[in-house]
């Protein structure tokens, strides 16, 4: 991990922030993956269109962040990296397990 971190002081805090910040966007634009999982037959599309709306603007966060820490660059894009990736495949496995043994959904239309 240091290497892809590149060492030095405050390198965890920014690795850290970052993860933080992406998990703060994604859980802003969207639900839970457990009510992902609960409600995908009926809204699947709309939960997943706003996990990767909110994965987007995290790209750019992360992006602009690492723009201007250059000291901290490596720590902000492998902590946003590695958020984002946790929390697609959190949302892809929430997906996956509600279509495959679908349970009483919380909606009611």
């Amino acid at each position: 991990m240091a290497l892809v971190l590149g060492g030095g002081s405050g390198q965890g805090i920014a690795f850290i922030v970052a993860f933080g910040v992406v998990a703060e966007i994604v859980a802003m634009a969207c639900s839970s993956p457990q009510t992902a999982e609960i409600n995908i037959r009926k809204r699947g599309n709309t939960l997943m269109k706003w996990v990767h709306i909110g994965q987007a603007l995290s790209a750019v966060l992360i992006f602009i962040a690492a723009v201007i820490d250059a000291a901290h660059r490596w720590a902000i894009i492998g902590g946003g990296l590695f958020a984002m990736a946790t929390i697609e495949g959190m949302y892809m496995h929430a997906k996956k397990a509600g279509l495959e043994n679908p349970g009483p959904e919380t909606e009611e239309y």
